[in-house]
C-alpha cells in the first residue's frame, strides 16, 4: 500500500486542515501517511486520534528548516518517529520566531507597493502557526491583483532573481545543529527533497555527521537525482523514503496526494530503523565487554 511520508497541513503552508488531509488519504487509497509542517509538532497528536478513526496510519513526523551559511544553501531535515518529541520544541520555536520576524518585515514591504494590509494576510493566515509567502499571495488573489498563488505576482515578489524582490530570509540553525538536535529526541533525521535546493553537495558532511536517510522519491527529484540518491543511500546504509511534499492549493505546482511514496520495504525499514540502532548498540557493548574482561 502507498505511503505519503511529507504532508502539509493548514498548521504550516498547507491548505487543508488535518482532517480533511487524512480523509482525502483514505478516499486515494493512502493507508499510511506523516504530517510533516514546517517547525511544527502541533498536528501530530491529533493527526494520529483522527488516523486511527479513519484507518489511515499517521506516523509523527516536523519538517525542520536549517541553512547551510557556508555553501548558503537552505536545507530542510525531516525528523520522523521521535522518541521524546518535546524536546525539539525550543528548536520549532525559534525557528518560528525567526520565520514569522522575516514574514512581517515582507508583510510591510508588500503593502507599501500594494494596497494589502496586514490584517487580510493574517485572516488568510489563519490556523497557522506562522505567516507563509503563500498566504501573502492568497491576500493579494483576494484583492484581485492576481489570480494564483504561484504565478507573475509570486515571482515579482518572492523571486530573489528578481533585484526589486521583497524577500527576507530568516536566520536558521546549520544542518548539523538540526540533526544532533533529532537524535538527542530520538527521532530519525532525514534529508528533505535534495533536488530543489540541491544539497548534493552537502550530502557527504551531512551523512558524516548522523543524517539517518534520505528523500529519495520527490516530485522535484529527477529521474536522474533518484537514481544518484538511491547509489548513495545503498552505498552508506541509509533509508530511503519518498513523499508528495503536499501543499493542496498552495502547492509550487500541481501535485495531489501520494504522487510519490515510499515503497513497502523502505516504510518498513523507517519503522524497524531505532530498534534495529537499539539492538546494534547492545551487541556493540556487550562486544566491548567481552572484550574487556579478557
Amino acid at each position: 500500500m502507498p505511503a505519503d511520508l511529507h504532508c502539509h497541513t493548514r498548521l504550516s503552508d498547507g491548505s487543508l486542515g488535518i482532517e480533511d488531509l487524512i480523509l482525502l488519504a483514505k478516499r486515494s487509497g493512502v493507508n499510511t501517511i506523516a504530517i510533516t509542517d514546517h517547525d511544527c509538532l502541533a498536528g501530530t497528536v491529533r493527526g494520529k486520534i483522527i488516523g486511527d478513526r479513519h484507518g489511515v496510519n499517521v506516523i509523527p513526523g516536523v519538517e525542520i528548516s536549517a541553512y547551510d551559511e557556508k555553501n548558503d544553501k537552505k536545507v530542510h531535515i525531516l525528523c520522523y518517529l521521535a522518541e521524546n518529541p518535546d524536546r525539539l520544541e525550543g528548536l520549532c520555536r525559534k525557528n518560528s520566531l525567526s520565520r514569522r520576524k522575516a514574514s512581517q518585515l515582507m508583510v510591510v514591504k508588500a503593502s507599501q507597493r500594494y494596497p494589502i494590509s496586514s490584517e487580510l494576510v493574517l485572516k488568510c493566515a489563519a490556523g497557522s502557526t506562522n505567516i507563509y509567502k503563500q498566504h501573502i499571495l492568497h491576500a493579494f488573489m483576494e484583492c484581485g491583483y492576481t489570480t494564483e498563488i504561484f504565478g507573475n505576482m509570486y515571482d515579482e515578489l518572492f523571486n530573489t532573481k528578481n533585484p526589486d524582490n521583497i524577500c527576507v530570509l530568516p536566520k536558521f540553525p546549520g544542518p548539523i545543529e538540526i540533526i544532533k538536535a533529532i537524535h538527542e529526541a530520538g527521532g530519525i533525521a532525514v534529508l528533505a527533497h535534495p533536488g530543489f535546493y540541491d544539497n548534493f553537495d552537502i550530502l557527504p558532511n551531512l551523512i558524516k555527521n548522523g543524517l539517518d536517510g534520505v528523500e529519495v522519491w520527490h516530485p522535484m527529484n529527477s529521474e536522474e537525482q533518484i537514481e544518484e540518491l538511491k547509489a548513495i543511500a545503498k552505498k552508506h546504509e541509509l533509508l530511503m523514503t519518498g513523499g508528495s511534499d503536499f501543499h493542496g492549493m498552495y502547492g509550487s505546482s500541481i501535485t495531489h496526494l501520494a504522487s510519490c511514496t515510499t515503497p513497502e520495504e523502505n516504510l518498513a525499514a523507517l519503522m524497524g530503523y531505532q530498534a534495529k540502532k537499539k539492538r546494534a548498540k547492545k551487541k556493540a557493548a556487550k562486544a566491548a565487554e567481552a572484550k574487556g574482561e579478557k
